[in-house]
């Protein structure tokens, strides 16, 4: 009897864990925590809609922590003048000595386009940043934005094409951020004071409010609660357990050429090419073997 009520709880905690990954519902699986009512969850949880007006900005966040995993949203930016705004889809840690991974949408006038901004973070240190302009305009339809992190890499892509990988380090001396749990957040906010053309093009406040979409939010990953995570259980009964694609995905040749695509035609900037920032060849270590 003790047995099978070990294995019934077994079961019942796996039934919960694979919640993990599956699709999220906003209802559920997120809280606004910022923007007095600008932030509105629509169609029974599956669309959430940030907004933007002078006085504040929007945003969301996950409800669970997560160590690892892959998180895809997607996304309908604002369209024609954005200029001054920023929409997120990140992952962060809490304190002065945070991790995070970036996607930043930076708005741009009508007819110019977004830029994407990636960032990676590490015990409180960023500066890694990488930009692109996007093959189609994201303005007119949903994209999908995803960010795959495991021990030995972190990957974003764009509608399943990766853009970017920024490889663990450690053994070169750079920190990798694996072990502080990160939560999920999304926000709206404006930034004229450097989002575009570096600040030079301000918020046109006569197109207010803007409103940017996201829906179809993904998580596979590992839930941390009480300093335990999902992926730590040793119960055959546990699917989560069962090593997921992303666990050990890497990008193969197909995905290598449509990196080197996107970063000769697409990528506008890259802090391992920027001599002004780093004089001398003073570059970051990563930079000197940041080959895919």
């Amino acid at each position: 009897m003790a047995s099978q009520v070990s294995l019934l709880l077994q079961l019942l905690v796996a039934a919960c864990l694979v919640a993990a990954a599956m699709a999220a519902n906003f209802n559920q699986d997120v809280q606004m925590y910022f923007g007095n009512g600008r932030g509105k969850v629509m169609q029974g949880g599956n669309m959430a809609a940030l907004t933007l007006d002078r006085e504040s900005g929007s945003g969301f966040q996950s409800t669970n922590e997560y160590l690892f995993g892959r998180f895809d949203m997607q996304v309908k930016l604002i369209p024609d003048n954005s200029a001054g705004t920023v929409t997120t889809f990140y992952l962060s840690s809490l304190g002065d000595r945070h991790d995070e991974i970036d996607f930043e949408f930076l708005g741009n006038v009508s007819g110019q386009p977004y830029t994407i901004h990636t960032n990676v973070y590490s015990q409180g240190k960023g500066g890694r940043e990488q930009q692109f302009h996007l093959w189609f305009d994201p303005t007119t339809a949903f994209h999908t934005y995803s960010i795959l992190w495991n021990s030995q890499r972190i990957i974003f892509l764009v509608d399943n094409i990766p853009i970017r990988v920024y490889r663990n380090h450690e053994t070169m001396g750079v920190p990798f951020p694996k072990n502080q749990p990160m939560r999920v957040y999304c926000s709206l906010w404006n930034a004229d004071d450097w989002a575009t053309q570096g600040g030079l093009v301000k918020t046109d406040w006569t197109k207010a409010p803007f409103t940017v979409y996201y829906r179809n939010f993904n998580i596979d990953a590992c839930v941390v609660s009480g300093g335990r995570s999902s992926c730590d259980s040793k119960s055959s009964a546990d699917p989560v357990n069962n090593k997921q694609t992303w666990q050990t995905q890497d990008i193969d040749a197909s995905g290598r050429n449509r990196l080197r695509w996107v970063q000769s035609k697409h990528m506008v900037y890259n802090y391992c090419a920027d001599s002004k920032r780093f004089p001398g060849g003073t570059f970051p270590a990563e930079c000197k073997n940041s080959r895919f």
